[in-house]
């Protein structure tokens, strides 16, 4: 047996359970692995309200996407894992099919990285989503080059200080946005070359002085909403503007600048790397495993909580007061 959260209605963080569960052992192409520590994600807060881009299965839906552990067991057709093996999980699944929230969990093995030396668990549960995103939005897809400015929206997020660093390491010019000054001074401490408070300064106008009045090659944003018409003011006339969330639920309108030239409005969603694109995938791990191995990717960890600490963890999670991941931690 094994502890695993489960809901078995939609709702908020009090809905969550933890409860013991039959986990079985691994089938073909899986892998057993003992769970140390869990990433939090904004995803598994939608998919626990019925608010995600699919629906859970009820009752007694797991749920979460990142875990760091230790493998325990294989099953067959799996190569280059073994039990005893430190490893962290790639969101490359769905919940409706796995979970990693609980003390153990059985994965798909293509969803497991080695976890390099130095690494703890607390740290490796706190990178795959978070750089994955950052990296489809700024490499794969954005195609930042050394010297492009780009706009960080909801900067204090782990996705965000993620995109930051990436940026950084690309040789870009990271200008972080968060909605008052009270987090200036740690964004720049993670690296931001520049930090507009949207609540207390013109989002444009700070723009157009950081870029000598051009705008940013791109910006990238997980809220959506109809602020997106203030954003595609500060993308230059040949930049993109990609919108990977929709923290407001308000309609998005169709964004226009006053100069029509060439702008790109694309939406964007980490399955395309971790799901969708073999390729894709396999050049996101080895980016990501080098900055570790270097350095320049470091996770910022907001707060960890134990497993039976959930619900309050995942209170925190929606509070918007977090400055980096929020993680479970497993005692066993």
């Amino acid at each position: 047996m094994a502890k695993a959260v489960l809901f078995d209605e939609l709702g908020g963080p009090e809905v969550l359970r933890l409860d013991e569960v039959a986990l079985g052992e691994p089938g073909k192409g899986e892998v057993r692995m003992r769970v140390d520590a869990i990433g939090l994600n904004r995803a598994e807060s939608l998919f626990r309200s019925g608010s995600y881009i699919y629906q859970p299965d009820l009752p007694g839906s797991r749920l979460g996407y990142e875990a760091a552990g230790v493998v325990e067991a294989v099953g067959d057709g799996v190569h280059g894992f073994a039990a005893g093996d430190a490893v962290s999980t790639v969101p490359s699944f769905r919940m409706t099919e796995y979970g990693t929230y609980g003390d153990a969990a059985v994965l798909p093995a293509r969803a497991l990285v080695g976890r390099p030396d130095g690494v703890d668990a607390v740290t490796g549960a706190a990178t795959w989503m978070a750089y994955t995103t950052a990296y489809g939005l700024l490499v794969e897809v954005g195609g930042i080059d050394p010297g492009d400015v780009v706009l960080i929206t909801a900067a204090s997020s782990s996705v965000g200080l993620a995109a930051i660093q990436v940026a950084n390491h690309l040789g870009a010019v990271p200008v972080a946005t968060t909605r008052t000054g009270a987090k200036r001074r740690r964004l720049l401490e993670a690296g931001a070359a520049h930090v507009i408070a949207t609540q207390e300064q013109d989002l444009v106008e700070e723009v157009r002085a950081v870029t000598g009045g051009r705008g940013v090659e791109l910006a990238v944003d997980p809220v959506a909403g109809p602020g997106v018409n203030t954003l595609i003011q500060a993308v230059a006339p040949d930049g993109a503007l990609l919108l990977y969330g929709f923290l407001d639920p308000a309609p998005v309108p169709m964004p226009i600048a006053p100069d029509f030239r060439g702008r790109t409005v694309r939406t964007y969603l980490f399955e395309e790397i971790t799901v969708d694109s073999e390729p894709r995938l396999r050049r996101a791990k080895h980016f990501i495993d080098a900055g570790l191995r270097a350095g320049s990717l470091a996770p910022v960890v907001d707060r960890a909580f134990d497993l039976a600490e959930v619900v309050e963890a995942h209170h925190h999670l929606e509070s918007g007061a977090q400055f980096g991941k929020i993680v479970l931690t497993v005692r066993h």
